[in-house]
């Protein structure tokens, strides 16, 4: 787990809030996994830590692979909110979430 992940989960304990699965396998077919998800009402949070170090999944084919990844996760009715390290450590990120569940629940 990253270190945005575990802040991300403290923020979402100390909010009280339903736990998430982690590294949920959402697709039938494919390895896909969302870092944190909340199956029962399809809300998902990606977190992308890599954009400002030229990470892997910022770059070419990775780039493209997760495109491919979030199509397909709202084709099967997922939402997905992607966030990235200042909206987590801002508290924006837990407020999106808070809502996003308020209202999908």
């Amino acid at each position: 787990m990253s270190q945005l992940e575990a802040l991300l989960e403290l923020y979402i304990k100390g909010f009280g809030l339903t736990p998430p699965q982690k590294e949920f396998r959402f697709h039938p077919k494919r390895r896909w996994r969302f870092d944190f998800a909340w199956q029962e009402i399809k809300l998902a949070v990606e977190i992308e830590g890599g954009a400002w170090v030229s990470g892997r999944h910022t770059r070419g084919k990775k780039f493209s692979n997760d495109l491919e990844k979030y199509h397909e996760a709202m084709a099967l009715g997922w939402l997905v909110y992607r966030c990235d390290g200042e909206l987590i450590k801002s508290g924006r990120a837990i407020s999106v979430i808070r809502q996003l569940l308020h209202e999908r629940q």
